[in-house]
């Protein structure tokens, strides 16, 4: 998948959230639009209201929390959705999601970088093009799991049976790129597929996703 994405979503989630599942329940929508990039995020920082989220990682608070930082607000809070790198909308609004896109796409995606991502025989290898005044942006390569259904013991979501769709299990950042045409291997990580991302900021203040390719 490639610079035809007319979307990344990226919703931040978690099984002690008691208004998470209806945003849960929409990433499994929008799993199945191809036109879109759809990743769930499980953070713990919820984990302390009597239920540890079986799926969280610390990389994924911690990207959150740098969305936060880049945008210069305190806006940390679940379900929230970050919408091409550049926007947070309420994770369960659907029609504040497609707004979103719609806002964010120039200048984002369909700016002239192109991603592909493609398996090697030592694993996998992310191509990425672009023009020469794209500026600095990293590339990032995650790896996902396509469904994961989850029975909650405890907490606002006790006894909840949630299936999350597209869960982050890794994310690796493989190097800076400054336009022109450059090739980034990685080894293969956990999960069904990758997914490749490239976007402006550096891992501590990341902004606007310019190309995603999906294997």
């Amino acid at each position: 998948m490639e610079t035809s994405v007319r979307g990344v979503i990226e919703m931040f989630t978690s099984q002690a959230c008691a208004l998470c599942p209806p945003a849960d329940r929409l990433m499994r929508e929008l799993a199945r639009d191809d036109s879109l990039v759809s990743l769930s995020y499980p953070v713990d920082y919820w984990d302390y209201t009597g239920w540890k989220d079986t799926l969280a990682l610390p990389a994924c608070g911690a990207r959150q929390k740098a969305y936060a930082a880049a945008r210069g607000d305190a806006h940390v809070y679940t379900p929230q959705a970050v919408i091409n790198g550049m926007r947070h909308v309420p994770g369960a609004d659907k029609n504040a999601i497609e707004g979103a896109f719609s806002a964010t796409r120039p200048g984002s995606l369909g700016g002239g970088v192109r991603a592909t991502l493609s398996t090697t025989p030592a694993g996998l290898a992310v191509g990425v093009e672009g023009p020469s005044e794209t500026g600095s942006a990293r590339v990032l390569l995650l790896g996902v799991i396509r469904e994961s259904t989850v029975v909650i013991g405890r907490g606002e979501n006790r006894g909840a049976k949630i299936t999350y769709a597209n869960v982050v299990r890794s994310v690796v950042d493989l190097g800076e790129f400054r336009g022109g045409s450059q090739v980034y291997s990685a080894a293969r990580s956990e999960g069904d597929f990758h997914v490749a991302l490239v976007q402006q900021g550096d891992a501590s203040r990341p902004g606007a996703v310019l190309a995603a390719a999906r294997r």
